[in-house]
């Protein structure tokens, strides 16, 4: 991922650098705990390994480095970093078969330990924040360079069929760019077996290509009135995991079928006529069929007028014509700072970074909170997984659930934002880097998008004796990308507010996937659309994981889970009008005790708290995670998807960090056999929760029953959660919010004079 400065624009306009102010928070005067000393030590490991003494550059006794290092630890990697990692890993094949069946499935940044971070963002990269490190007797011995950046890759061999993974140290990696040699070292290598890594775009194409070659699929369009091929569209999902026969032993494909009725209209709804009663199975290792069946001839949906979703006029129509230019004008330009991957907005600041599975990702979110200084509130922020079940127990839609983050890669279905403004007002976007199949460097341009938006009303009040009022606007900062993953389009968002809440949202519009039917048939599991076509009902679930780190510096564990239930008082003498409730509090202590639902009855939410850390009330600060709408698998507990996404039978999972817990339906969840791989399996250790460094998982979803108005395009479908502080803040940061120019002026009130006071009250008019 990349960023540049003329990637800023009004729908795009050019941003000035602007130096980030440094600050930092006050150390608390109280004994080291064991744990505290432990943490030091931990600390001290990383910072003895020094090559000569490093140049002070003095500020008050504090030892900084005079030139920082070019890549931050959390920089996603550079397209010469992906070069040096791919070629270190080719070059060191064993023999040439081995290297000539290397397929490259992703490259990515491995994260170092977060003392690293911590090392990097107190000494090495602006805003210095020596404060994020433990004081340790006679000073900080700092380093003169930070450990080395390495990569992870995962590697499909196409001709033995077996999955690797490499860590890959990269060294000199600017000798890449001037045409020199690799310098990167191989750290391990692992064959990792029984699995099949995620599809790629290549194996897409490749596997559409050898359906319509084939002689009886071609016999089967023909029974169909299809002879031109062109018309035709292969969507190779996977497999999925139902019996024995879809065993990873294999890599396997069972395309879905659809075919156009124009050759010549670019932006035609292919989606608008499904192909039922073919059966294919595609071997995509060796790109060759393995079974073929034409189970049932369906008669294709006849040509729907409506079904494009191009402009009014190209399909005989007129737009609307009565909307009127809506402009967001920044004159001065916008109010956030971007240093590289680092954003400083009003008090927030975090860095941007981006994988290929998982697409964004907001590390190390702070908040400058005045005298207090720099205040953590999360580590890592990301959306690991989504799973897509159908409820149709029709061949296909049956097997119709998608793993999209795991099958696919979210980031590496990520939209070029240049071809299409998805943003108003004044953007920032970065670039993503990706390896192709072949290990070749492609770049999504304005991958990332970063702007401003007003957001209506932040608060507002008015005395009703005075006639006096008070408002302020409510403006947040959203960082966002856009991804499509065959019929679908996914928006994912982190939205920042100015009185201290994050806002997790997902947007779900695209193209409704379909079934074809008999003359003069229904089906119960789905909505009839138009002529011989239907939509069944399914279901979309996100995983947001959130390593959090509530007022906790790097190395920290001193965050715990409490769930919050409104309890209604039993009727008695503490309850004479039957009318007492309150909230009642209880803690999580424990992995299997964490596994949580979501209950509007009760008014149920979680509060991530700082243990050591106390508000003016003396009581713990915190942040809770408060639920939007949601919902639970519509399957049985026998359901085959199910076995690989055991993680959705829970919307809250709370688990110790750990390193290597990632992916909650675990790495490879494609083909996968394994029952309750990830999550599932990781809370059967029941750690203890009572002080941890926690992680969150939250698990949302949508269900979705289809209206005709979700026809021929879905509007966007809006489904997320909050992050709100809890006693984080002495006072609400709103306060200080000042008011917009546009509010002091009271001269206008929809074209009616201003409302007089009358002893008093405010006289109606």
């Amino acid at each position: 991922m990349a960023t540049a400065q003329e990637k800023t624009t009004p729908c795009c306009a050019t941003t000035g650098a602007n130096k980030p102010s440094s600050s930092a928070s006050p150390q608390s005067q109280q004994q080291p705990s064991q744990q505290e000393q432990q943490q030091r030590s931990s600390v001290a490991t990383f910072i003895p390994a020094i090559d000569s003494p490093p140049k002070p550059a003095s500020a008050k006794g504090i030892t900084v480095m005079v030139r920082a290092q070019t890549s931050h630890p959390l920089d996603p990697l550079s397209a010469a970093e992906i070069s040096v990692a791919v070629a270190t890993v080719r070059a060191a094949g064993a023999t040439p078969e081995v290297r000539d069946g290397m397929r490259f499935i992703e490259v990515d940044l491995v994260e170092p330990e977060k003392q690293v971070v911590a090392l990097a963002d107190a000494y090495f990269f602006p805003p210095f924040q020596p404060s994020l490190l433990p004081r340790t007797k006679g000073g900080p011995v700092i380093p003169t360079k930070l450990p080395p950046r390495k990569a992870r890759l995962v590697v499909y061999n196409k001709k033995s069929n077996e999955t690797s993974i490499w860590i890959v140290e990269l060294r000199e990696v600017h000798a890449a760019t001037r045409g020199g040699h690799h310098r990167g070292k191989v750290v391990s290598s692992t064959v990792v077996p029984d699995v099949q890594p995620p599809m790629d775009a290549v194996e897409y194409a490749e596997c559409e290509a050898i359906v319509k070659e084939f002689p009886p699929f071609r016999e089967a369009m023909k029974k169909r009135g299809i002879e031109d091929m062109d018309l035709v569209m292969v969507d190779p999902w996977c497999a999925g995991y139902h019996s024995e026969a879809d065993a990873p032993s294999r890599r396997l494909a069972k395309p879905l079928i659809f075919c156009r009725t124009e050759s010549d209209c670019p932006m035609e709804n292919g989606y608008a006529r499904p192909v039922e009663g073919i059966h294919v199975l595609v071997d995509i290792q060796n790109m060759v069929i393995l079974e073929f069946e034409d189970r049932k001839l369906v008669p294709l949906p006849p040509a729907d007028p409506l079904r494009n979703y191009t402009s009014g006029e190209t399909r005989g129509g007129v737009d609307r014509s009565d909307v009127k230019p809506l402009q967001i004008i920044q004159p001065e330009g916008p109010s956030f700072r971007v240093n590289g991957h680092f954003i400083e907005w009003q008090k927030w600041n975090f860095r941007i970074g981006f994988t290929p599975r998982e697409g964004l990702v907001i590390h190390s979110v702070a908040y400058i909170d005045g005298s207090r200084g720099r205040r953590p509130v999360a580590h890592r922020l990301s959306f690991v997984e989504m799973v897509v079940p159908y409820g149709d127990p029709n061949d296909p839609h049956y097997r119709k659930n998608a793993f999209d983050a795991g099958e696919d890669g979210l980031g590496k279905n990520a939209h070029s934002l240049k071809k299409g403004c998805d943003c108003l007002g004044y953007i920032k976007y970065f670039d993503a880097h990706f390896t192709n199949f072949y290990g070749g460097v492609e770049t999504i341009e304005n991958c990332v998008c970063l702007h401003e938006e007003d957001h209506g009303i932040l608060w507002k009040h008015q005395d009703w004796r005075t006639g006096l009022a008070e408002v302020r606007r409510s403006r947040r900062l959203t960082v966002s990308f856009i991804c499509t993953v065959a019929n679908y389009e996914y928006g994912f968002f982190w939205h920042f507010y100015q009185d201290g809440k994050i806002e997790a949202e997902v947007k779900l519009t695209g193209i409704l996937s379909l079934g074809a039917l008999q003359p003069g048939e229904t089906r119960k599991y789905g909505t009839t659309i138009a002529p011989g076509l239907y939509a069944p009902v399914h279901q979309h679930f996100f995983v947001a994981r959130m390593d959090m780190a509530v007022d906790c510096k790097p190395g920290e564990a001193f965050n715990q889970v409490v769930e919050m239930n409104v309890k209604v008082e039993e009727p008695g003498d503490n309850n004479i009008h039957n009318n007492a409730f309150y909230a009642e509090e209880k803690l999580l202590k424990s992995e299997l005790e964490a596994m949580r639902d979501c209950d509007p009855l009760t008014a149920r939410h979680w509060i991530v708290r700082n243990t050591r850390t106390v508000n003016r009330t003396g009581h713990l600060t915190g942040y809770k995670l408060v639920p939007g709408s949601n919902c639970l698998p519509l399957a049985g507990s026998e359901a085959k998807f199910l076995r690989r996404a055991a993680f959705l039978k829970h919307n809250l999972w709370v688990t110790p960090y750990a390193r290597d817990e990632m992916h909650p339906g675990g790495e490879f969840p494609n083909q996968n056999p394994r029952v309750g791989e990830g999550l599932a399996t990781w809370v059967k250790q029941n750690r203890s929760l009572e002080e941890a460094d926690i992680v969150l998982w939250y698990v949302f979803g949508v269900t979705h029953i289809p209206r005709l108005e979700d026809w021929p395009v879905m509007p966007v479908e809006r489904i997320g959660f909050m992050l709100m502080p809890h006693g984080f803040f002495n006072c609400s940061p709103a306060i200080d919010v000042p008011p917009n120019p546009g509010d002091l002026d009271d001269k206008e009130n929809n074209g009616l004079p201003a409302k007089p006071i009358q002893n008093g009250l405010i006289a109606k008019l």
